[in-house]
C-alpha cells in the first residue's frame, strides 16, 4: 500500500490554518514535528517506569533483614509534587505484605518473568511495526498504538482495585502493553527523518532523544507521587497520560511534509525536493509556506510520488544494519537492567548506613536517567564532530564498565556519592543507546544504497530497535534470577553485557579510524536496494 494515498491532514493542523488564515512554514513546523514527538515518545517511557517503583511494594523484603526505620513527620497540607518528594519512610498500604503472587517465595523471578514478557512482546512486535510504519499513514498508526498502550497498562493498575492475585492477568496485560508500545519508536524516528536531513542529526537528535529519560523520570516522579493511594495507580496515571497523548498526535501530528503541502525532504541535505521537476526548495524559506494556506489535505498531490516500504530482508541488508542491531541488543540488556531494577536496588541497599523508603528510591533513581541526557546529547555531539558514529558508541559502552564497577563498589559510601557515581553511570550506559537508536538508525534507513528514499525509516529503525529489545528482556529476566544470588553478580553481568556491545563494533570502528587516516579506497555501491519507482 502506498503511504500517500489516503492520507489526510490532521484536523487540529486544519482548524489552526484557518484561524490563521494562512499555513506554518516548514521551519516551524519541523520545530512542532520535534515537540509533538518528543512528548509522544516521553508517554511511552513514562507507562514503562512504574513497573520498577512497585517492585518493592509487590515484593518487600523480609522484615529480618531490613531494620526498622525511624518514622518521620510528613507534611500533607501540600500534595506532591509541592510538598514531601524525598521521605524517609511512608504508609503504602501492603508494602508490608506485598502481593500475591509476588510477595511469596520466588517472587523476584516472577517479576522478572513480568518485565521479560513485556519485553518480548515487544521486541516481536517492533519487526512488524516498522514494516507497518513504512506503509500505513505513521500519525493514525502511533495514536492507535498509544491509545492501546495506555489501556492495557491501566488495566494493569486495575488489578489493585480488583483484587486480582492470578499470575496469568498481570501477564496478559504486560504482553498486550508491550505490542502495542511496538508502535511507537519506529514511528516517531521515520517521523522525524521525514522532516530533518542528515545534517546535524547526531546532535538534532540526541537532544530530542531526551524523551527518553524525560519520559522515565516523569513515570518514576509519578508513580512514587501516587504511591500512597495504593499502587494501582502507579498504572493508571501514566496510562491516562498515554492516552492523552495518543490523541494530541492525533490532532496535529504531520507524520510527512506532504501532508500539510510541503515536498519531500532530500535526507542528506535537508532540503525539500520535487522530484519530478528535480529542483531544491530550501527548508527555511518562508514563503514555501506561507503560500500554501489551503494547502492540500489530502497528502497525495499529483506532483510527488508515493513511496512502498522495503522487506524486513532487504533492509537487512543495509551496510551496518546487523552490527549495530547486536550492538544494541547487549547495549539495551544494560540499560534496560537499570530501568526496571535500580529502584529495587536501591531500596534493597544501605546507603551511607541507612536503607531508602520506596518513594525515595523511586525519586532518586530518576539522576541515572538525567545522566542519561547529557549522555545522549554529548554522544551525538561528538558523532558528528568527528563523523563516527561507531567509535563513538564503543567508547562510551568500554567507559561504562568501569563506571558501574564503581557504582556498585562506592555507591554506598553516601548518598551524595551515590548520586553521583549513578549520574556518570547513566552517561555512559545511555548515551550509545541513544545514539544508536536514533541518528545511526536514521542514517542507516536512509543509505546511499536507498538511493536517499526514506522508505526504509521505520523498518531499519525497528529491526535495530527490534533486536535490541531482545536484550531488553533478557537482561531484566536474568536480573531476576541472579539478585538472589547478591548485587555483585548482576553488575558482572552487565559488566559482560557492556564489553560484548563495544567488541561487536570493533570492525566498523577500525573501519572509521582507517577512513581518517585515509587509508579506505571508496567501495562504490552495490545495487541500490530500491530501484524501482513508482
Amino acid at each position: 500500500m502506498a503511504t500517500g494515498s489516503k492520507r489526510k491532514t490532521p484536523p487540529g493542523i486544519l482548524l489552526l490554518r484557518r484561524i490563521r488564515g494562512r499555513n506554518w512554514s516548514p521551519k516551524t513546523f519541523r520545530y512542532a514535528i520535534l515537540l509533538i514527538t518528543f512528548i509522544a515518545y516521553a508517554c511511552y517511557h513514562a507507562s514503562r517506569k512504574p513497573s520498577s517503583i512497585v517492585k518493592s511494594v509487590l515484593h518487600p523484603e523480609p522484615p529480618s533483614t531490613k531494620p526498622p526505620q525511624p518514622q518521620e513527620h510528613i507534611n500533607s497540607k501540600y500534595p506532591w509534587p509541592l510538598g514531601n518528594v524525598f521521605v524517609k519512610e511512608e504508609n503504602v498500604l501492603s508494602s508490608k505484605k506485598g502481593w500475591e503472587p509476588f510477595n511469596g517465595k520466588g517472587g523476584t523471578s516472577r517479576l522478572g518473568e513480568i518485565d521479560v514478557a513485556f519485553l518480548a512482546c515487544y521486541s516481536l512486535g517492533m519487526y512488524v511495526a516498522g514494516h507497518l510504519g513504512d506503509t500505513l499513514d505513521l500519525r493514525l498508526f502511533l495514536t492507535w498504538g498509544m491509545i492501546g498502550s495506555g489501556f492495557f497498562v491501566g488495566l494493569f493498575g486495575m488489578g489493585y482495585f480488583w483484587d486480582v492475585h492470578a499470575f496469568w492477568f498481570f501477564l496478559v496485560m504486560q504482553m498486550a502493553a508491550g505490542l502495542f508500545q511496538a508502535t511507537g519508536w519506529p514511528s516517531v524516528v521515520a517521523v522525524v527523518g521525514n522532516w530533518f536531513g542528515k545534517r546535524k542529526r547526531g546532535l538534532i537528535m540526541g537532544i530530542w532523544n531526551a524523551h527518553t529519560s524525560v519520559g522515565n523520570i516523569c513515570g518514576s516522579l509519578i508513580a512514587a507521587g501516587v504511591l500512597e493511594y495504593g499502587w494501582g495507580w502507579c498504572f493508571i496515571a501514566p496510562g491516562l497520560v498515554m492516552s492523552l497523548g495518543g490523541v494530541l498526535v492525533y490532532l496535529f501530528l504531520a507524520a510527512y511534509p506532504e501532508d500539510v503541502g510541503f515536498p519531500d525532504i532530500n535526507c542528506n541535505s535537508g532540503k525539500f525536493i520535487k522530484r519530478r521537476k528535480n529542483i531544491e526548495e530550501d527548508a527555511d524559506v518562508e514563503g514555501a509556506g506561507e503560500s500554501s494556506s489551503s494547502g492540500s489535505g489530502s497528502g497525495s498531490e499529483p506532483g510527488y510520488e508515493n513511496k512502498t516500504g522495503v522487506g524486513l530482508l532487504q533492509a537487512c541488508m543495509i551496510p551496518g544494519v546487523i552490527p549495530f542491531a547486536l550492538c544494541l541488543f547487549f547495549s539495551k540488556l544494560v540499560a534496560y537492567t537499570f530501568l526496571y531494577w535500580l529502584p529495587f536496588y536501591l531500596s534493597q541497599t544501605p546507603i551511607g548506613g541507612e536503607y531508602m523508603s520506596v518513594k525515595t528510591a523511586g525519586n532518586l533513581s530518576t539522576l541515572f536517567d538525567v545522566g542519561g541526557i547529557v549522555g545522549g546529547i554529548l554522544a551525538g555531539y561528538i558523532s558528528d564532530k568527528f563523523k563516527a558514529r561507531a567509535t563513538t558508541a564503543a567508547t562510551f559502552m568500554y567507559a561504562a564498565i568501569p563506571a558501574m564497577l564503581v557504582y556498585h563498589f562506592y555507591g554506598g559510601v553516601s548518598q551524595t556519592v551515590n548520586v553521583l557515581l549513578m549520574m556518570v553511570a547513566g552517561l555512559f550506559v545511555n548515551g550509545p543507546y541513544a545514539l544508536i537508536t536514533t541518528a545511526v538508525s536514521a542514517d542507516l534507513g536512509t543509505h546511499k544504497s536507498l538511493q536517499g528514499d526514506s522508505r526504509a525509516l521505520a523498518t531499519v529503525t525497528a529491526i535495530i530497535d527490534g533486536t535490541g529489545s531482545a536484550g531488553a528482556a533478557l537482561g531484566p529476566l536474568l536480573t531476576g534470577f541472579l539478585s538472589t544470588l547478591g548485587w555483585q553478580a548482576v553488575f558482572y553481568m552487565l559488566v559482560v553485557g557492556a564489553l560484548c556491545a563495544g567488541l561487536l563494533l570493533t570492525r566498523l570502528v577500525i573501519a572509521e579510524i582507517r577512513e581518517k587516516l585515509g587509508y579506505v579506497d571508496e567501495v562504490p555501491a552495490t545495487e541500490p536496494l530500491l530501484n524501482e519507482r513508482r
